[in-house]
């Protein structure tokens, strides 16, 4: 519990996406989109203020959960992590995305957060963010301009920054579909299961046979903002993956993070597991396993 107060706001109930983007360029860095809340809320308790809260709640359209072969997963504004774990074809084709949504907080808040809402909240302890980070996929942004497709990769600018103007709705995130061979996976670790993680990684591999064609190697906790590995992934990529090359990239993961101290862990800790977490969540992509 906690005895803060939150200010005063004018709280705006749009209907449509128009009146979302009108409401936007109208009040621009003064108001806040209100999806789930579960981040926004708190932070109206303590130094984050606005004059005006836009919810997202009455408008239409905005919670699709959907995959096309061809076009891969379309993720709306307003899909929360319990439409994630409901999900056949999340489960199936990006495990990576259906592993960080089991572990995600508690069941209360799967019920409520939205995926959109943790990739905007830019923290770099963000779970689905990270895994959507290793599957790779683009937002869609849009104003009373147009719209604009930005890539996960140049999303994240800094720590609680993204690439979204004041004027823009997070509209959906696409993902591409999974190629032959693909194998996903994400893993964390916490002070408790419910917690935040207090460092987390995710790997999207593309496997023929033994050999790997092309990977992608994601981490949070340990810099900024979410960070890929581009000496592992250069490690991985058109390699066989042997005990042997794991153990180098495990000793080569340090040399590609730069964690801090904060309340859930130290950047010596994190420096120290960093490596065994890479070589895990790899192994687990590789036996298509869900041991979180």
């Amino acid at each position: 519990m906690t005895s803060r107060v939150m200010r005063d706001f004018d709280l705006l109930l749009p209907e449509s996406v128009p009146d979302v983007l009108a409401l936007l360029a109208s009040h621009k860095n003064n108001c806040a989109i209100l999806a789930g809340g579960t981040d926004l809320l708190v932070a109206l308790k303590f130094d984050y203020a606005v004059d005006n809260v836009i919810s997202l709640a009455l408008v239409p359209g905005l919670d699709g959960l959907t995959f096309d072969a061809q076009a891969g997963l379309t993720i709306g504004a307003g899909v929360t992590i319990a439409q994630i774990l409901k999900s056949a074809d999340v489960k199936e084709k990006y495990p990576a995305l259906w592993q960080a949504a089991k572990v995600f907080a508690t069941p209360q808040l799967r019920n409520t957060a939205t995926v959109l809402g943790n990739i905007l909240r830019a923290s770099p302890a963000g779970d689905c963010s990270l895994a959507l980070y290793a599957l790779g996929g683009k937002l869609l942004l849009e104003n009373q301009s147009g719209r604009r497709e930005v890539d996960l990769d140049d999303f994240w600018l800094s720590y609680g920054k993204t690439a979204r103007r004041d004027d823009e709705l997070a509209v959906s995130l696409q993902v591409p579909p999974p190629v032959a061979g693909q194998k996903s996976a994400f893993r964390r670790m916490t002070r408790t299961t419910e917690d935040l993680s207090k460092i987390n990684a995710a790997v999207c591999l593309q496997m023929e046979g033994d050999n790997c064609r092309a990977a992608r190697v994601a981490m949070g906790c340990v810099g900024p903002t979410l960070v890929r590995l581009p000496k592992v992934e250069t490690m991985l990529e058109g390699a066989e993956i042997t005990d042997d090359l794991l153990q180098e990239i495990s000793a080569a993961v340090a040399s590609e993070i730069n964690p801090i101290d904060d309340i859930r862990s130290s950047a010596e800790y994190r420096l120290k597991v960093a490596g065994v977490l890479v070589r895990r969540v790899i192994v687990q992509a590789l036996n298509e396993g869900d041991d979180q």
